[in-house]
């Protein structure tokens, strides 16, 4: 089976660094939305923490006989300049099922609003194909510091190729989500 990629949607993420730093290079399979209120998101767009306290609404294309998992992180945690936290975990949801939201899966870790310290941060959502359903295998992380999102692929046997991931970037804003 041949893809064509459509270059405006992986270049961004080749640019910003986040294939490289976060996952690597893809082949997009399926498309995803992202809205903070009426605020549509697309790669490289910024984002006022502040609008960003409660999780997104997400749409995820693909078959509805096929699941996906969406996870979220912030590579430049707890700065851009030593992101010695990298990957800071924000949201996991498995078992989505394609052409829904992660409100039809079951959520592993909760969502948590961005609270970048010190300058801006890239976000980043990613999702994968699952092989087989995932709610009764993965369990919470221990510590949301430190993620890595290749070895949560290859631990469950996700699909290499990814479906589709967005790259966000939040720049400070003076009211930071609550805790």
């Amino acid at each position: 089976m041949s893809y064509s990629v459509d270059p405006r949607q992986v270049d961004p993420l080749v640019v910003g660094r986040v294939i490289g730093d976060v996952v690597d290079m893809f082949v997009p399979s399926v498309s995803i939305s992202v809205y903070y209120g009426a605020k549509h998101l697309t790669n490289g767009c910024d984002v006022k923490p502040s609008l960003a306290c409660d999780p997104p609404k997400v749409h995820i294309s693909g078959h509805p006989d096929h699941l996906y998992t969406l996870v979220m992180t912030d590579p430049d945690a707890p700065s851009p300049s030593e992101p010695t936290m990298r990957e800071w975990l924000h949201w996991i949801v498995v078992d989505i099922p394609g052409g829904t939201n992660p409100s039809q899966g079951q959520e592993v870790v909760g969502y948590m609003g961005p609270r970048p310290p010190v300058g801006i941060h890239r976000y980043v959502m990613v999702v994968f194909k699952q092989n087989s359903e995932l709610k009764m295998v993965v369990e919470e992380p221990v510590s949301r510091a430190q993620f890595n999102t290749r070895n949560f692929a290859k631990q469950f046997n996700l699909a290499r190729g990814l479906a589709m991931f967005r790259w966000l970037k939040w720049k400070l804003h003076s009211r930071k989500c609550d805790s």
